[in-house]
């Protein structure tokens, strides 16, 4: 499975933007697919997750009820929605897929796509 992320770019504060991953090929694997996020110079972090069956959603406190993730099967491609943005939310954003039922826990997930920047500037 390849993992494309796209719908990056420059926001103000309090804007929004709707990231896209797209997955080809075998999409049958996957089980869950995740959004990370990378500030400068800091550690790559998991935002949240939905599983690729059912829907269901995992979200880290920091961007519960401003992130939605969702996802079409029709179009292998899962989405971000991000409102209500924050300078913090400044990040290289990654998509990863994961064929375990640990869906929620970031160390399930080690099959990355591409990152897409996000800028968000006060």
């Amino acid at each position: 499975v390849q993992l494309q992320a796209s719908g990056g770019g420059l926001v103000q504060a309090g804007g929004s933007l709707r990231l896209s991953c797209e997955a080809s090929g075998e999409t049958s694997v996957m089980y869950g697919v995740a959004w990370f996020r990378q500030p400068p110079g800091k550690d790559r972090n998991i935002v949240g997750a939905i599983t690729w069956g059912r829907g269901r959603t995992y979200y880290v406190d920091s961007v519960w009820g401003r992130f939605t993730i969702s996802r079409d099967n029709a179009k292998n491609t899962v989405y971000l929605q991000m409102n209500s943005l924050k300078p913090e939310d400044t990040a290289v954003y990654y998509c990863a897929f994961t064929d375990s039922d640990l869906w929620y826990s970031s160390e399930a997930y080690y099959h990355w796509g591409q990152g897409t920047q996000v800028t968000v500037s006060s």
